[in-house]
């Protein structure tokens, strides 16, 4: 089945969805590596390495926040903006940030785990549940979004 998204649709996805990922890799570095310090973007060397491995993530996430805005800005003066996928695609960005560290980097890289401690699995359900949830909140949206047939600016 091949889905026709309209250009203007397509980057205003674009844009959310890289502001998505930026926000929860910032709620991810600024709660569980700082305020309760639970674990580092990278924790198998020392301490002086996975705090520097923490500020290479939290620019990146500025990177991506910060261009996902510009672009978002961008269309919203042209007034091309898709606004409801937009959204649908922020939320895809969020609980896909979250599915890719809790399986791609707490489980096949192993760069850290939530949190270290004996049962790992509450913690692991938890995050990786969080994520699902976000996820499968923006594919609803999109679904809805499409169902609209919003193939042009959206109010």
């Amino acid at each position: 089945m091949d889905i026709k998204i309209e250009p203007s649709a397509k980057k205003s996805m674009w844009a959310a969805a890289l502001i998505g990922i930026g926000v929860m890799a910032a709620v991810d570095e600024i709660i569980f590596h700082q305020i309760l310090a639970w674990h580092h973007f990278y924790d198998r060397s020392t301490t002086d390495i996975a705090l520097m491995t923490d500020g290479f993530l939290h620019a990146a996430e500025l990177i991506a926040i910060i261009s996902g805005f510009f672009i978002l800005l961008d269309l919203q003066r042209k007034q091309t903006l898709v606004k409801d996928k937009a959204w649908a695609a922020f939320f895809i960005g969020l609980g896909g940030f979250q599915l890719f560290d809790g399986i791609v980097d707490h489980k096949v890289l192993r760069l850290h785990q939530v949190r270290y401690v004996d049962n790992l699995l509450p913690y692991d359900i938890g995050w990786n549940l969080a994520g699902l949830i976000l996820l499968g909140t923006g594919l609803i949206l999109l679904r809805r979004a499409k169902r609209r047939k919003t193939n042009g600016p959206s109010a």
